[in-house]
């Protein structure tokens, strides 16, 4: 059975629409794009590094439809960055994609789809971005962990990881490291159903 892990780039109040660029996302007229930008990635190395390190363990891509097509016009011709990138199995969660030109994709149509798909023997697949797929993969109880890099700001507005896909559930910490602009790089690993009880 494959793992799914969400990665993503996130503000102190939960938003992560847009962090890599002004044009990446303006739905809802978002004024913030490219936040993650100057300073945290100019003079931070223990950032840049663990950035580094979880794209060298990247063995396949599960991507949203709009996700999908901003790194199918840019990954394929920056290997340099991500060499594995071309040759590694990618798939793709949309009605509109019918034959998609990124060597290695397959498109899956729907939830029920993808949840065959992760059943089946292959590699551990990362998420990123994917607004939208992972209020779907949290609401299924898909997601096997949370890679994230919290940074040390509020936006007030945009989209945000936990939003109506979210579902009680229990995480633990099984990987931490705060780098030198105070992002926070933290992994969440999936850990059952919520226990409550009195004080």
């Amino acid at each position: 059975m494959r793992k799914i892990y969400v990665l993503e780039f996130i503000t102190l109040d939960g938003v992560i629409q847009a962090p890599g660029g002004p044009e990446e996302d303006t739905s809802n007229n978002f004024k913030f794009g490219g936040w993650m930008g100057s300073p945290y990635f100019e003079n931070d190395k223990v950032l840049r590094n663990q950035l580094n390190k979880m794209m060298v363990q990247t063995d396949g891509l599960l991507l949203g439809r709009k996700t999908y097509d901003i790194f199918s016009n840019y990954w394929p011709k920056h290997t340099d960055f991500w060499p594995q990138i071309n040759k590694i199995p990618k798939f793709v969660v949309s009605k509109s994609i019918k034959k998609p030109t990124w060597e290695n994709t397959t498109v899956l149509k729907d939830i029920k789809e993808l949840k065959k798909m992760k059943i089946t023997n292959g590699p551990n697949l990362q998420v990123y971005g994917s607004s939208n797929l992972i209020q779907s993969l949290m609401q299924n109880d898909l997601v096997d962990e949370f890679w994230l890099k919290i940074f040390p700001i509020t936006l007030g507005s945009g989209k945000k990881l936990f939003d109506n896909g979210t579902i009680p559930a229990q995480f633990k910490v099984v990987e931490s490291v705060i780098s030198t602009s105070g992002v926070i790089i933290i992994t969440y690993k999936r850990a059952g159903d919520v226990k409550t009880g009195a004080l």
